[in-house]
């Protein structure tokens, strides 16, 4: 007799225990569920689109885009428009400002500058902020910051005619950084020559 009151008592038990983790898998809220904890949503997954200024003219100085270097701006804007950019960067230069700027208006975003000769900070800068940006730089500086984020730039980028290269580097909460290469806009010359 005690065997059986002993199986029932647990039996109705279990059924309690059951209804209890049942109700309260109904009452908790999904976010509570699926969120992930405080800190992990502090830190945002960074993905940078990195490019050199597009075409300019031969003007000494800080030359201007060249009508080549306006499409390939606003190339470049039309292949960015529903990537999600939050933040717009450039050095200082007409030919960067002028290749950043058709992305930034049509996201309404400001044109934020940075120093082409601190290219530590600036990668640093990135990793702190997290989510995601345009960096417009030059020839020489944006492989430069690429590897400085922690990315594989690759070959130098052609000084004479190379302005289709765009870099995808995504740093992940992990610390691992994927990075893809593209091209946008007209195709640039495949040559050796420097």
């Amino acid at each position: 007799m005690m065997n059986i009151w002993n199986r029932a008592t647990q039996s109705r038990v279990i059924r309690s225990i059951a209804a209890v983790v049942f109700l309260a898998l109904i009452l908790t809220p999904t976010s509570a569920l699926t969120s992930p904890p405080a800190e992990e949503t502090q830190q945002k997954q960074t993905v940078l689109f990195l490019v050199r200024h597009a075409e300019k003219t031969s003007t000494p100085g800080d030359p201007e885009l060249t009508k080549e270097g306006k499409e390939r701006a606003a190339d470049l804007k039309s292949l960015l428009i529903d990537a999600g950019i939050e933040h717009v960067h450039s050095t200082n230069y007409l030919r960067t400002k002028s290749t950043a700027s058709p992305t930034a208006d049509a996201l309404g975003l400001e044109v934020k500058h940075y120093s082409p000769r601190d290219l530590p900070a600036m990668a640093s800068s990135l990793k702190k902020i997290g989510g995601r940006h345009l960096v417009v730089g030059h020839s020489n500086t944006t492989p430069s910051l690429v590897h400085h984020l922690g990315g594989e730039p690759g070959e130098a980028i052609n000084e004479k005619n190379e302005y289709d290269r765009l870099y995808m580097l995504t740093l992940d909460r992990d610390g691992t950084v994927s990075t893809v290469v593209l091209r946008y806009g007209n195709p640039s010359p495949r040559d050796s020559k420097k």
